[in-house]
């Protein structure tokens, strides 16, 4: 997650990482102790992230309910679920409302970390896409959908001028010596794209089998492969330059790009784009369950999302219909294609084993 760029605390978060008039209504009607000098602690990634949300989101969310916010930066990767879970043994809660990532979501889900949220107290929740609710095993909502970004297909114009349509393009011969891919099995969702291209879609990585079909069809794509990257900035500038002239990469950041001249685009491929995401969750050690439900509420307002979108460079958790995004706006964060979504049960369930197998066969 670390840049250099005006995104470059957006993209650390991604390591780890509804009518508006109901809203506003819901949140007039709210008991009036939650419009008395409150705070909220909210956990978010920090850097540029965590700067926008106190600078664009916070404020106006205090004006509406009276409920202040003391913004917390959280650590990327488990050491924010980490401090949580220590810190709930102890009964004490480090932020009341934490965005956590997918992985973390699982992990606290199993550890009941998460306090079960209320849906009658979240009625801009409904307009939240299904797949951005998370759920314990007996159906209580634990988490719900705080904000999206993409990975795409992404290339330099110069060098090659045909946009490509296919995440096929990747295993191209024409390609070899030429991509820029995530080192991580956890983080590139590499398996995932296989899958979708090759395999009929994710659910071909149910069993072992198709696992290891998705490895062996990947491993075929090593010889074009000619950076295998941790640090985000070290690939976007040799996408700029040419020197690694596709590969995959956060669809906001090469938009950024764009519109500083840079010879670079993002695709959509027509399997679709990688959906990563984070989610509000509450701790259980929370004192404070309903200013979270307000929160969370407001969060899921569609005049909200559209405004993450605008300042933050997120995509919306709803139906872009329900936004009043226009489609250069939309198109700059997601797009209509229907998105792969990332196995994230497998990362936790299997995370040794995949782990074992990326070194062996794909990037050893």
């Amino acid at each position: 997650m670390e840049k250099n760029s005006s995104l470059g605390g957006l993209r650390v978060s991604r390591r780890s990482v509804l009518a508006g008039g109901a809203a506003v209504a819901g949140l007039m009607a709210a008991p009036s102790v939650l419009r008395a000098a409150e705070t909220l602690k909210v956990g978010v990634y920090g850097g540029y992230f965590k700067d926008s949300f106190d600078k664009h989101i916070f404020p106006d969310f205090t004006k509406a309910t009276g409920i202040a916010v003391e913004s917390v930066a959280e650590p990327t990767g488990d050491a924010w679920l980490v401090q949580l879970e220590q810190a709930a043994r102890a009964n004490q809660a480090p932020a009341d409302v934490s965005m956590i990532a997918q992985v973390g979501m699982l992990k606290g889900i199993n550890a009941k970390l998460w306090t079960a949220l209320d849906l009658a107290k979240l009625p801009n929740a409904a307009a939240v896409l299904p797949h951005l609710l998370n759920k314990y095993p007996d159906g209580k909502v634990a988490g719900v959908g705080a904000v999206s970004w993409y990975i795409t297909l992404v290339s330099n114009t110069k060098a090659i001028p045909e946009a490509p349509t296919s995440w096929a393009a990747l295993w191209d011969e024409k390609r070899k010596d030429q991509l820029g891919l995530m080192a991580l099995v956890s983080n590139s969702f590499l398996l995932e794209v296989t899958a979708a291209t090759f395999f009929g879609g994710t659910k071909h990585l149910d069993t072992e089998a198709g696992q290891l079909d998705c490895f062996k069809k990947l491993s075929e794509l090593r010889k074009n492969v000619k950076l295998w990257y941790r640090d985000e900035a070290q690939f976007e500038a040799a996408l700029k330059a040419g020197e690694v002239p596709m590969g995959e990469y956060y669809h906001d950041v090469t938009g950024l790009a764009v519109a500083d001249g840079h010879p670079v685009r993002s695709t959509f491929p027509k399997e679709g784009g990688i959906t990563d995401s984070g989610s509000w969750a509450v701790s259980r050690a929370s004192k404070k369950s309903e200013q979270a439900h307000v929160f969370i509420n407001y969060m899921c307002q569609p005049s909200i999302q559209a405004l993450l979108s605008r300042k933050v460079g997120t995509a919306p958790t709803i139906d872009r219909k329900k936004t009043d995004l226009t489609d250069a706006e939309f198109a700059g964060v997601s797009s209509d294609i229907a998105p792969i979504i990332p196995r994230y049960d497998l990362y936790l369930s299997k995370a040794d084993w995949l782990n074992q197998k990326w070194t062996e066969l794909i990037v050893g």
